[in-house]
């Protein structure tokens, strides 16, 4: 399983719509053009149809908001830029970026198989925060003890 994020869904979200648009994306994992083809990495080399297939199932499955999906319809279908999604919604341009944060993270979510959480795209799988800090040194820790 791949891990998704931000990057990679706003990459992909044109093919959703335009099966063409999937003609022009590069695999990463390919290699340049001048080099020799022995040197592509075997186990990363079809990764690119399988995220297209998984971008179209989270479009379908994910729980996105009226105002989410349609803002990301317009972008990236559409490629309409913000002030002309905004005059369309009659709302500001602040408006139209923040449903597309919004709804860029929780496609990222829904194909990661996590809670969408707003401001937070670094959760592990169990839903902590990276590397959480201790709120307290216990008192009867040795180096504290010691100190008394």
């Amino acid at each position: 399983m791949s891990a998704y994020d931000r990057r990679i869904v706003e990459h992909l979200l044109p093919a959703v719509w335009s099966p063409e648009a999937a003609y022009g994306l590069r695999n990463p994992a390919a290699p340049d053009a001048d080099m020799p083809k022995g040197s592509v990495d075997k186990r990363a080399a079809d990764t690119l149809f399988a995220h297209l297939a998984d971008i179209r199932r989270a479009w379908a499955g994910c729980p996105l908001e009226l105002g989410e999906r349609r803002a990301l319809f317009l972008r990236f279908a559409l490629d309409w830029p913000d002030a002309l999604i905004a005059a369309r919604d009659s709302v500001t341009d602040r408006a139209v970026r923040y449903r597309l944060e919004r709804g860029v993270g929780k496609l990222a979510s829904w194909l990661n198989g996590r809670d969408y959480v707003d401001g937070y795209d670094d959760l592990h799988p169990q839903g902590d925060i990276e590397q959480p800090q201790p709120e307290c040194i216990p008192c009867w820790s040795s180096s504290f003890a010691h100190a008394v």
